[in-house]
C-alpha cells in the first residue's frame, strides 16, 4: 500500500504535463500581489536526483524533460517551468528534477503558504530534507483526509494538487469523494487532479472524468497527453490533468502547448492529445 516511490518515474512525460499545468496555474496566482495557499496531497520526496539508481533504472526522464531541456528557447510558454528546474541545477546540466513541492516552492513569495502532505515515512523524511523555510508546512499524513482537514486554508485563494499513484483502484473513488467534501469547504479553490492513462483492461480514467464533472464545480477542464498506442493488457501510455475552477486562459495556454508537446514526447505514431471542457 505504501510501496510507490516516484523516483522511478521522475521527469517522465506524465511529470512534464503535470508540472506544466501546475506552473501555468501558479503563474496565474502570482499575477496578483495577494497571497495564495498551495496544498499538495501526495508530495513524495519533493525533488529527485536523476543519477540516482532508482531514477536510472528506467530513465523515464529521457522520454520526458530531457527531450525539451536543450530546446528551451522553442518553448517560451514553459519559461516558468524551466526556471524552476534551472534553479536546482548548475549551469546547463540536467542533474536534478523538481517534484511538485519544489516547483511550488520556486513560485512561492513571502505572502504565500505551502502545505505538503506525504504518508510514506521514508518519502516524508526526504521531503523535510528537500524543503524548509517560512510558509512551508510538511504533514506526515494521508493526503485525502488531510486535505479536507486543512480546508478552508489561509490565504483563501489557491491551488490543490492531487496526484495519488493509483496503485489501489480505490484511489479513483477517494479522489472523487474527497473533492466532493473539499468543494463544500472551499468552493473557490483551484483543484488540479493528475491521473494515468492505462491499458484497456485496467483504465479507469473515463469513470473518474464523469465523476468529477458531476461535482458542484462550475467549470471543469480536462487535458490528456498520450505518447504511444494504448496497450491491451498493461502499461501507461499517457496521462491527464483535470482542473476544477481553472484560472482564466488556462485552456488557451494548453491549446498552444499540447500539439507541440505531443509531437516532441511521442514514442510512436499513435501519440496525441485531447483538450476539452467536461463542464
Amino acid at each position: 500500500m505504501l510501496s510507490y516511490r516516484h523516483a522511478f518515474h521522475a521527469g517522465n512525460h506524465a511529470d512534464v504535463l503535470k508540472h506544466a499545468v501546475q506552473a501555468f496555474i501558479l503563474e496565474s496566482l502570482c499575477a496578483k500581489d495577494k497571497g495564495y495557499s498551495y496544498i499538495d496531497t501526495h508530495s513524495g520526496a519533493g525533488g529527485y536526483t536523476l543519477s540516482h539508481e532508482w531514477t536510472q533504472k528506467k530513465a523515464e526522464y529521457q522520454g520526458g524533460i530531457a527531450r525539451l531541456w536543450h530546446e528551451q528557447q522553442q518553448w517560451p510558454q514553459l519559461s516558468g517551468y524551466f526556471k524552476a528546474i534551472r534553479a536546482i541545477n548548475a549551469g546547463d546540466a540536467l542533474e536534478h528534477y523538481p517534484g511538485s513541492p519544489l516547483l511550488a516552492a520556486h513560485f512561492q513569495r513571502p505572502q504565500d503558504r505551502l502545505n505538503l502532505m506525504e504518508l510514506h515515512h521514508n518519502e516524508v523524511e526526504l521531503l523535510r530534507q528537500n524543503l524548509s523555510g517560512d510558509g512551508v508546512a510538511i504533514h506526515h499524513r494521508d493526503g485525502f483526509e488531510g486535505l479536507v482537514g486543512l480546508l478552508p486554508p489561509t490565504p483563501k485563494r489557491g491551488l490543490v494538487l492531487i496526484d495519488p499513484p493509483y496503485e489501489l483502484k480505490e484511489d479513483y473513488q477517494r479522489v472523487a469523494g474527497t473533492l466532493q467534501k473539499a468543494h463544500k469547504r472551499w468552493p473557490i479553490g483551484i483543484y488540479a487532479v493528475w491521473y494515468p492513462l492505462l491499458a484497456k483492461a485496467v483504465d479507469r480514467s473515463e469513470g473518474l472524468k464523469q465523476a468529477l464533472a458531476q461535482l458542484g464545480f462550475e467549470q471543469v477542464l480536462c487535458a490528456e497527453l498520450s505518447v504511444q498506442a494504448q496497450a491491451d493488457d498493461f502499461g501507461m501510455h499517457g496521462s491527464g490533468m483535470i482542473v476544477l475552477n481553472p484560472p482564466w486562459k488556462l485552456d488557451e495556454k494548453l491549446a498552444e502547448l499540447l500539439p507541440s508537446l505531443s509531437q516532441t514526447l511521442a514514442q510512436d505514431q499513435q501519440a496525441g492529445f485531447t483538450l476539452e471542457w467536461l463542464k
